[in-house]
């Protein structure tokens, strides 16, 4: 049986809900698709916001030859099979639609990229993540990025409108606020209570949501439950509860470089001055995932996150930007100090601007209001070892 979210899944403009910024009348997107103009893209945004469905509208409109890839599971094999793929009509473009493009590694990317050069392919890519981070260089400047948001209440009412379920006003509040703009994640809700319980209440949306009929999902609450027991095990200084979350969200298909991520912030964030070097570690870390990929960099996580949750910790750095800041916020832009301020004309010196300034002082270099302030706690004392 079709999937709920694929049985009403738009196929034309008009039905489509959401991105007015893109899709709205004179904007990018539906002039491209009204147009039929034809250029690669990249649409980045959260999951569950439109991205697939734009994908195959698009390619829809200029009755090209589509195909669909996941750089999880799809590699260079693949895309050589398309481009051999000699069975379509020759004359109509082919369109690869390549979802969570991110997950692809540099190498994978490098591959793909004379095809786009030379028209071969008319790359879509979808990714939830910056691409400005995540697509090489040459693959990025020649596709337009298009940015999605994510869903509005009134837009996700009005998806929920198009399943003809019946569902009380609670339930479809309670439905909104749980997917949080992520249209996917609530009808795969609907889908799973529907099928479990015949009925849409708010008992049985809780009851679906405790069970384990839907998927770990990147948006989804034990996404957030993992990954903060992760960095939880790493801090308490405990290697096996971390390596074990650890391998709970590569099993789920987690992306390796979001937890490489995480891993670099928490070398400075956690461990900080107590060990500096943690924070090359960990920044080699994601400089190995991102080449090597799936399934090989488990190797280089286990590695690293060994590695962290054995350091000594330190949020001393950490704390003190998180003051300072707290105090930009609180006090604005306070008057700096003539004596430290940039002097490049006669006007400024004669006004007294870096005047008496010594580079080796105990003076402090604080606005006068926070003369007193101390941001940075000195190193707590370590106990002596008993003999």
């Amino acid at each position: 049986m079709e999937p709920l979210a694929a049985h009403i899944r738009p196929t034309n403009l008009k039905d489509f809900i959401g991105q007015s910024h893109l899709v709205g009348s004179g904007k990018p997107l539906r002039i491209a698709i009204e147009s039929k103009h034809l250029f690669s893209f990249i649409l980045w945004g959260p999951p569950g916001v439109g991205k697939t469905t734009l994908a195959r509208i698009y390619a829809k409109s200029l009755d090209a030859q589509f195909f669909e890839l996941s750089a999880v599971s799809a590699g260079k094999d693949d895309i050589r099979q398309i481009i051999l793929d000699k069975s379509g009509d020759a004359s109509k473009p082919k369109i690869l639609f390549l979802d969570e493009i991110h997950r692809f590694n540099k190498s994978q990317q490098d591959f793909l990229l004379p095809y786009v050069e030379s028209g071969e392919l008319t790359l879509i890519g979808a990714t939830t993540e910056n691409p400005s981070f995540e697509v090489i260089s040459p693959l990025l400047s020649r596709c337009r990025v298009f940015v999605l948001n994510e869903l509005s209440d009134e837009e996700m009412s009005q998806i929920l409108d198009r399943t003809k379920i019946k569902m009380d006003k609670e339930s479809r509040e309670w439905l909104i606020n749980m997917a949080n703009g992520d249209a996917r994640q609530a009808l795969a809700m609907v889908e799973a209570t529907q099928s479990l319980y015949k009925k849409i209440t708010l008992k049985n949306l809780k009851e679906t949501l405790q069970s384990k009929f839907l998927r770990y999902d990147k948006k989804g609450e034990e996404h957030y439950n993992t990954i903060s027991a992760f960095i939880k095990s790493m801090r308490a200084s405990q290697p096996d509860a971390a390596l074990y979350y650890l391998a709970r969200m590569i099993d789920a298909g987690e992306d390796p470089k979001f937890i490489a991520r995480r891993m670099v912030i928490f070398a400075s964030e956690d461990i900080g001055l107590a060990q500096p070097t943690a924070l090359v570690v960990a920044n080699d870390v994601f400089r190995a995932v991102e080449t090597m990929g799936l399934p090989e960099c488990r190797i280089n996580l286990a590695h690293g996150v060994a590695y962290l949750a054995q350091c000594k910790k330190d949020r001393r750095a950490y704390d003190a930007y998180e003051e300072a800041a707290a105090d930009v916020q609180k006090f604005g832009n306070l008057p700096i100090p003539m004596n430290i301020r940039n002097a490049p004309t006669k006007l400024m010196k004669d006004l007294g601007y870096h005047k008496g300034y010594e580079k080796y002082t105990d003076e402090s270099f604080l606005p006068d209001k926070l003369k007193k302030k101390k941001y940075l706690e000195e190193e707590p004392k370590r106990p002596k070892t008993e003999k």
